[in-house]
């Protein structure tokens, strides 16, 4: 079997503004086809540039060799690595390990070896849509619960700078609220987006201590893991980072601090399946966690199931619940949730492909620049 071919397309995501979810399928020579995903808010054009230039070398090569291909075209270039490339590098490796479990008849969760769960918990995000307010927070969260997830997420102190002490005190009475509306049983991840400085991050952490947080995300910016590792010392609420990191060099980083239980690779950006699971195999050494990022769209879902399916070290994974609906579009063979929690759709591969005429109700869109938020600080 030979790769005869790369295609990309776009859909528009919906999650407003200007981002798309982009996909990668990879032809063969045997009429099978893969389906990889390279979501990358803000960067599609350099993006797909690079998967065309990486196209280049593709053709003609065996897309069973799977690892020697990822070598290859991490090593090729010499500017070697950040998210353009790590996300491109992604995308194909993901449409790989596709091709080879169609080509095989398995799903991919046991081609990388088979199931280490019988099912994934779900961890909701985005059901606080329209929340404006502790109360109307409070109420969307009783109901994902009463949806059945077990564990949800949200942004209590997103927004505009505006006011800064009156925001302290409306994340916390947001968080507050959400406690009382949920219960003790239900974990609740507060995500900061690396908005914050050491001084601002401390006082969030203090306040939020009482309403036992399963973590706080992202509490400042992924680049300084000295100061990632720092924090999570100083304060007793659990930190996770991770989703901005690439590839088992950079992770390796953070884990010898031993000072993070749970990090947060993307599928999409940080290597693949290929690379996930070797990130998974060194965070398993340091008694830490596996809880994969996922803000993009159905395939990196999909195969970020098939990754917790297959490492010991998985607790959680992330779904934005308010994009099931779109993901069922998308999708030939759609997610099933029950209960909060989900299983990879049946079938070789991912167990599912996407229907690419049902992308036409998403037309893509173009970017539109966006000023970034300062840093927040209370």
């Amino acid at each position: 079997m030979r790769i005869t071919d790369l295609r990309v397309f776009r859909m528009a995501a919906p999650t407003g503004g200007s981002t798309n979810w982009m996909f990668v399928r990879i032809e063969t020579d045997e009429g099978i086809h893969g389906i990889g995903e390279a979501s990358l808010q803000y960067k599609d054009d350099a993006l797909e540039a690079e998967l065309l230039d990486f196209r280049k070398f593709l053709i003609g090569k065996d897309p069973f060799r799977i690892d020697h291909i990822w070598t290859s075209l991490y090593r090729r270039v010499t500017w070697t690595g950040g998210a353009v490339t790590i996300s491109a590098i992604s995308a194909i490796d993901l449409a790989l390990w596709d091709i080879k479990g169609k080509a095989l008849g398995v799903p991919v969760y046991e081609l990388v070896g088979g199931e280490s769960h019988d099912r994934i918990r779900i961890y909701a995000n985005g059901w606080f849509g329209g929340a404006d307010a502790p109360e109307s927070y409070a109420e969307k969260a009783a109901a994902a619960v009463a949806d059945g997830y077990t564990a949800i997420k949200l942004y209590p102190f997103s927004g505009t700078q505006g006011a800064r002490q009156d925001r302290l005190s409306r994340g916390t009475a947001v968080v507050k609220a959400v406690r009382d509306a949920v219960g003790p049983d239900i974990e609740i991840a507060i995500d900061i987006r690396g908005r914050m400085n050491m001084w601002s991050a401390r006082r969030v952490a203090q306040r939020l201590e009482p309403y036992d947080l399963a973590w706080l995300e992202e509490p400042v910016m992924f680049d300084n893991v000295d100061a990632i590792a720092q924090l999570a010392r100083e304060v007793n609420v659990p930190v996770a980072t991770g989703e901005q990191l690439y590839t088992r060099w950079e992770f390796r980083a953070l884990l010898e601090q031993n000072a993070v239980g749970i990090i947060q690779p993307d599928i999409c950006h940080a290597g693949g399946m290929s690379e996930l699971r070797k990130i998974a195999a060194m965070a398993e050494t340091y008694y830490v966690m596996v809880v994969p990022h996922n803000s993009n769209g159905p395939i990196s879902t999909v195969a970020s199931l098939h990754l917790d399916m297959s490492i010991p070290n998985s607790y959680l994974q992330e779904v934005f619940v308010n994009w099931l609906p779109v993901y069922g579009e998308a999708l030939t063979n759609p997610l099933v949730i029950e209960d909060g929690h989900c299983r990879p759709p049946d079938g070789p591969g991912w167990g599912t492909d996407i229907d690419e005429a049902a992308l036409a109700k998403y037309p893509p869109v173009a970017y539109t620049p966006v000023e970034s938020e300062p840093y927040l600080q209370f």
